[in-house]
């Protein structure tokens, strides 16, 4: 009965979503208020009724509601209860019903907090959630619906889950994502909303500024923890493999980072409209595709979802609709946009659309790298590999001027800026950057990396840039403390920004020029150094599990003959799906980690293990993570938060503009 409801709430958020779709554009044709108003209810009933739906789906979880297909395959009675939960969005069915529920979360959200926007502006852009929200209820109720029944053959116990999804990252990686990817659908809303009302101005891009970096805070937050989670989890050792789904989360994440700098150009200064528009199409078209590639069974990962064909031709035929209907809208609108900033060659605003086009070269970099080896095998020309050193290589290249210029950048006025007046900061800012380049791995790694010497100059470059530009703000204050406590949130949210990326820098720099890595092989009782730090193997254990039996190593770790940490590294066997997963053992520390992961035994006592030594490596998540504080300050800006009675002002400002807006 339970399955039956979830089915039906389903059914009805999709009808929802229909009448959200339609009704209050109809409304903007016939500029008639009420239906324009109805569609804010609207959109609260798909998030109310998809909320059900899914509550359905994970009560069939909890209670080991066998009868339902998706639970019979991806659940077991001896599974967690924490995990029984998460294997909810374990599956193809169930992470896209999560998908739904995100997807309705954010137009909620939407209709909640954007009261202040006129009437007109907020029954489109509702409508174009409605109709994204269509599309994705149709491919769930026709080709993925996680409530189909296992009846009249009902199995006693389930498949159980994968047991590389059996690990508290699992918990809350793919909610993030999802919040990052559906989260754009927000911005490409707007953008398309704007583009049908034929007002691309900068109240445009201050509405939707703040939904994008929320959405990509979000985004951020998830690739960070999906990197940690590869870390720790698949036992070799490495953070980021350019693997294609791990492409398919890093695209929108380039084009969402040019989308926040490009609209920040747009709201301040009124250029750069057209390419704003173009970039919130880019941005949410290319999490669609990374939803093709992740479900349509092109892709060979383990991070994919293994999906039948139909549902592959269905993602690709409305990602063709999203993207050919948006792409034909901004063709016939966008040319009648015209922007009336005037600016010189050197600028911020020059700065930052060097650094726009550089993330978008970036990003069609990794979209052709990987899609380039899928199209070859299709055409029957073979099977080619692009990997790591290819990605390596290139982002190395981008990297530098990217650098350079962010670094640059905050110093640099709007609209023009005399190289006189920057000359002697910006020589000191860059002296000290190589100067610390070229000493730092010499103190830290005893030799000195011509590539690690790069990376280092670059970061520093980028911090010694950051405190410059915050050092000109108050230069001419005489309590230079209290200048920089009344600079506003949104300002601090770009020196976190940019401190974060340089913290990130650092940490790849370091990790991947002086990483050690170690096969050794050891019985109980043997010790094994590396970096003057001693392994002792003590002895292995047998652990059983609720669902699988495990064989754990316990090593000591030391230095200088004092004990550090003892850590823990297992193989565990999982019954039900009778595969092995690694359980890493990690002493951590603030400038290195000690990875230790265990092998298989070699037949004599002995067994085979995996030491690394990575300088840094915490570095790269701790920039993520600082990286997303600043979003979250420059969205809790003042400006963003407008009072009751402005945004009523405000209100009654726009009933003229929506009889404008409606015959738009």
């Amino acid at each position: 009965m339970i399955a039956e409801i979830g089915h039906f709430a389903l059914v009805i958020a999709c009808a929802f979503s229909i009448l959200l779709t339609v009704i209050p554009l109809i409304g903007v044709a016939r500029r008639h208020g009420g239906q324009m108003a109805m569609a804010r209810p609207l959109t609260h009933g798909m998030f109310i009724f998809t909320l059900i739906s899914f509550i359905a789906l994970c009560w069939g979880f909890l209670v080991s509601d066998f009868s339902i297909l998706n639970v019979a395959q991806n659940s077991n009675t001896q599974l967690p209860a924490v995990y029984r939960l998460t294997a909810v969005w374990g599956s193809h069915e169930g992470s896209f019903l999560l998908w739904m529920l995100v997807q309705a979360s954010w137009a909620a959200a939407l209709a909640i907090f954007s009261k202040r926007l006129p009437l007109v502006f907020a029954a489109r852009v509702l409508a174009v959630m409605g109709m994204i929200g269509v599309g994705f209820y149709f491919f769930m109720l026709m080709t993925s619906n996680p409530f189909d029944r296992t009846i009249p053959l009902i199995p006693v116990d389930g498949h159980d889950l994968n047991p590389l999804l059996q690990d508290p990252g699992m918990i809350i990686h793919p909610p993030l994502l999802y919040m990052g990817y559906v989260g754009f659908s927000v911005a490409f809303a707007f953008a398309i909303a704007a583009l049908l009302g034929g007002r691309l101005d900068a109240s445009w891009a201050r509405w939707s500024r703040p939904w994008t970096i929320a959405a990509w805070i979000f985004l951020t937050l998830g690739i960070a923890l999906g990197s940690w989670w590869a870390y720790y989890e698949l036992g070799w050792g490495g953070w980021w493999f350019w693997d294609p789904v791990e492409n398919a989360s890093f695209m929108p994440w380039l084009a969402g980072t040019a989308l926040m700098h490009s609209l920040a150009v747009s709201e301040k200064r009124g250029s750069f409209k057209s390419w704003t528009v173009l970039l919130a199409i880019a941005a949410f078209s290319l999490s669609l595709l990374g939803t093709f590639l992740v479900r349509s069974g092109v892709l060979v990962s383990v991070h994919a979802f293994a999906t039948d064909p139909e549902r592959g031709t269905f993602l690709l035929a409305f990602l063709g609709v999203v993207i050919g209907g948006s792409l034909l809208l901004y063709a016939i609108r966008a040319s009648k946009v015209v922007s009336h900033s005037r600016y010189e060659l050197f600028s911020r605003e020059v700065m930052l659309l060097g650094n726009n086009i550089l993330l978008v070269v970036a990003t069609m970099v990794v979209l052709i790298g990987t899609l380039l080896p899928l199209v070859h095998q299709e055409l029957g020309l073979g099977t080619i590999s692009i990997g790591e050193p290819f990605f390596d290589e290139v982002f190395m290249w981008i990297t530098v001027p990217f650098a350079l210029m962010l670094g640059l950048a905050p110093m640099v006025r709007w609209r023009r800026q005399k190289w006189p007046e920057l000359q002697k900061t910006v020589l000191l800012a860059f002296a000290l950057a190589v100067g610390l380049g070229w000493a730092l791995p010499a103190i830290f790694a005893g030799h000195v990396s011509g590539l690690a010497v790069l990376g280092l100059i670059l970061a520093l470059w980028v911090l010694f840039g950051t405190v410059a530009e915050l050092h000109m703000r108050v230069a001419h204050q005489e309590n230079k403390f209290n200048g920089l406590v009344k600079l506003g949130r949104s300002h601090w949210g770009m020196v976190l920004g940019h401190v974060g990326f340089a913290v990130m820098i650092i940490g790849v720099t370091m990790v991947q020029n002086y990483e050690v890595e170690r096969d050794v092989r050891m019985s109980p009782g043997d010790t094994f150094s590396e970096q003057g730090y001693t392994f002792h193997f003590e002895e292995m254990r047998e652990v059983q599990g609720p669902n699988y039996v495990s064989d754990k190593a316990v090593i000591r770790i030391s230095r200088n003959g004092r004990d550090i940490e003892t850590v823990f590294t297992e193989k565990r066997f999982y019954h039900v799906r009778r595969q092995v997963m690694t359980q890493t053992g990690l002493q951590v520390g603030l400038f290195r980690d000690l990875y230790v992961a265990l092998g298989d035994e070699l037949g004599d006592g002995s067994y085979a293990f995996r030491i690394h030594y990575k300088p840094f490596v915490r570095w790269i998540w701790a920039g993520a993570l600082i990286m997303s504080i600043g979003g979250l300050l420059s969205i809790t800006d003042r400006r963003y938060r407008m009072r009751r009675r402005q945004s009523r002002v405000m209100s009654m400002q726009s009933k003229q503009r929506q009889v404008d807006g409606g015959q738009a």
